[in-house]
Formats: structure tokens, sequence, C-alpha cells
């Protein structure tokens, strides 16, 4: 029996207008665009990481078989880290981003939401100090 073995492609995202997204996903996150084939796709990246937005045109975004349709939004979502989350806070209010919550803090470290111009969700994390982990 062969063994069927995965590797991480990436995520993919709904977006209403692909070139929109990846230029938010540029100028308040740090992504790379690496391809886009406007206006149905575009791969950006981030260190090592594959967000791919999916517009209306894209084959990623097609209706499912019952006739539903994709849509952006809803609560799974990217994790980024970060070393300064109340800093990233304050530059993303000031450029107009739209948050989903107020920063939250566990033991593992703190973290807030935001949203990309169709309604995905970012969630933005700073681990902890070993010194206030418990």
């Amino acid at each position: 029996m062969n063994e069927t073995r995965f590797g991480l492609h990436g995520v993919r995202y709904q977006v209403r207008d692909v070139a929109r997204a990846a230029a938010f996903y540029a100028a308040h996150l740090g992504f790379t665009l690496q391809h886009q084939q406007l206006p149905a796709f575009a791969s950006m990246s981030l260190g090592g990481f594959t967000l791919l937005l999916s517009g209306p045109g894209a084959s990623g975004s097609r209706q499912m078989p019952d006739g539903e349709a994709q849509q952006p939004g809803g609560w799974n979502r990217i994790v980024l880290h970060v070393g300064d989350l109340p800093a990233h806070i304050d530059a993303l209010k000031k450029a107009g981003v739209k948050f989903r919550n107020q920063m939250e803090t566990g033991p593992a470290g703190r973290q807030i939401q935001v949203e990309d111009p169709d309604g995905n969700p970012i969630e933005l994390f700073e681990r902890a100090r070993a010194s206030e982990r418990s």
C-alpha cells in the first residue's frame, strides 16, 4: 500500500476584490506578492507561509455542488506572531483597519483580531515572556 503524504500548500481566503486584498496584506501585514492573475487570484507570502486570495472568478471560488456560494468571513483565521502587539494595534488603528475585538490576554500571550477588507479574520498574537507565563 502506498503511503499518502500531505504537505501544506497554503491557506485560501475568499475575497471580493483581489487587488484590494493583496494591497492590504502587503501594506499592513508585511506580506509579499508572489503571483497574481487579476481579477481572479493572487498568492502572497510571509516567511514560509502562503496565503491564496481567490476572487469571484477564481477556480477556488466556484460554487459547491449543492449550489452554495463560497463567501469571505467566518471565524477560522490565520494567526500572525508579532513582537509588540500594542504598537501594531496603534499602527493599524491609525491606518483605519477594522478590529473585531479588544486585545485579550491569556496564559500563552495576548491577541487581537482584525479584518481584511472583505471581512476575513486575522489574529495578531504576541507570545508571553517567560517571566509572564504561568
